[in-house]
């Protein structure tokens, strides 16, 4: 991707830097302001040097790590943002850094625009790791109310611990399916995933995913928590699950896919038949998985529904074989 790199003292100016890699879906139809999309997306870089900046153009909530640290988070920043108030050792360095998408009643700016460096310091592109997953959910899989929100979702903590390059496709309050206000019994529209999935972003008139762009080894469903409250039929949550797991795998040819039966338990049977019906159709890199037993919203919630830390954790402990052994697959395909 092109972008805009900021090469302080010098005056600010236009470059492109294909040392930046853009992991998820990011919108980059201008290339001096590249947007991320979806929850989980985020970019990695290495840089030379003591210091490193950000350039925004809007005021953002967002998530950084160098050389590999804790995630830090700066809140309601702009401009210019500094990542080193104290500067680092002379020498080579790795940023990861990850915006908070903009949803729900969150109005952020999530615009990327580039880096400040020193005058003679510079970028290199890190490796990439070889393998990676895609997670596709409401606000359970986006990390809603957990403390660094994706960043403490189990799709973030199973993908690291495994060493994957990894992005969710998810957002707050979705559903499953796509339900109209006059449908949902809430009397308000609901965005389904199984329409939206193939978006660059959740959005109304959002354009098309490129998926050219990237292919993940192993894609992981857990969705349908939601259509419980709009009301969504049995029958319609079945047609939609197969719609979706449809869609998935025509996008994603050469992907294991991953059902979750949803943590509180609803749609399971439904989502284990829309599993079996690919299986029919011979779609044998398909597989349900029964997380009966997983699931303590006394200890692992905060609010009966969303995972705290804790919750997370734990989730991740149970998602992690199951991922790993569809990773194993893709290896030995």
């Amino acid at each position: 991707m092109i972008l805009t790199v900021l090469t302080a003292p010098a005056p600010a100016r236009a470059a492109t830097d294909r040392n930046v890699d853009f992991v998820g879906r990011w919108d980059a139809t201008d290339p001096a302001a590249v947007v991320p999309q979806w929850a989980g997306a985020y970019l990695r870089v290495g840089f030379t040097g003591t210091t490193v900046a950000l350039n925004q153009r809007g005021t953002i909530d967002l998530w950084y790590s160098i050389d590999g640290g804790p995630y830090t988070l700066v809140s309601g920043v702009s401009g210019t943002v500094d990542l080193t108030p104290t500067p680092l050792p002379a020498g080579r360095h790795t940023l990861l850094v990850s915006y908070r998408i903009v949803a729900g009643s969150y109005t952020g700016d999530a615009v990327f625009r580039g880096l400040t460096l020193g005058a003679k310091e510079r970028t290199f592109r890190l490796p990439r790791p070889r393998r990676s997953t895609e997670w596709i959910g409401d606000s359970i899989t986006a990390g809603y109310t957990a403390t660094n929100v994706s960043l403490s979702a189990f799709p973030w903590l199973v993908s690291e611990n495994l060493g994957v390059t990894h992005t969710q496709i998810a957002l707050s309050g979705s559903c499953l399916r796509e339900l109209t206000a006059a449908e949902s019994i809430r009397g308000i529209r609901c965005f389904g995933l199984e329409n939206r999935y193939t978006k660059l972003g959740f959005q109304d008139g959002a354009a098309d995913w490129d998926f050219r762009r990237y292919q993940p080894d192993v894609v992981v469903i857990n969705i349908g928590t939601n259509d419980v409250g709009h009301g969504v039929a049995a029958a319609d949550v079945l047609t939609a699950y197969e719609h979706l797991l449809r869609i998935v795998r025509e996008k994603n040819p050469h992907a294991v896919i991953l059902a979750l039966r949803i943590f509180k338990g609803w749609w399971a049977a439904e989502t284990r038949q829309a599993v079996l019906n690919r299986q029919a159709a011979g779609d044998h890199d398909v597989s349900y998985v029964d997380t009966t037993g997983w699931w303590d919203p006394a200890t692992m919630t905060n609010d009966g529904t969303h995972p705290n830390d804790h919750g997370h954790r734990v989730l991740a402990g149970y998602l992690q074989p199951f991922v790993a052994a569809a990773l194993d697959r893709c290896r030995d395909a």
